[in-house]
């Protein structure tokens, strides 16, 4: 069983800032690769980025440059670093793990870009 739980999110500006985490319980975080995905309204849900057990990390196009994931292993805990934000960033934004074959997700948080 894991559990993950999002904080972070918020109201911020265009070209504003924001850090996401995600605390994971539970067993086999270490292991296993973390994902943050978005969605918006009227819109699917999308793999925004995600990390390895080892720290190696890919990302959607639409955020390469702008957007890092990590992760801290002592910690149970992945972040997402948001820089450049664009309206089209508002979204909820969650942290999912496959854990032997079974997706968790997280309840999400809300990031919404405005001026």
């Amino acid at each position: 069983q894991v559990q993950l739980v999002e904080s972070g999110g918020g109201l911020v500006q265009p070209g504003g800032s924001l850090r996401l985490s995600c605390a994971a319980s539970g067993r086999g975080f270490s292991i296993n690769p973390m994902e943050w995905y978005r969605q918006a309204p009227g819109k699917e849900r999308e793999l925004v980025a995600v990390v390895t057990s080892g720290g190696r990390s890919n990302y959607a196009d639409s955020v390469k440059g702008r957007f890092t994931i990590s992760r801290d292993n002592a910690k149970n805990t992945v972040y997402l670093q948001m820089n450049s934000l664009k309206a089209e960033d508002t979204a909820v934004y969650y942290c999912s793990q496959v854990l032997l074959t079974i997706r968790y997700w997280g309840q999400g948080t809300q990031v919404t870009v405005s001026s």
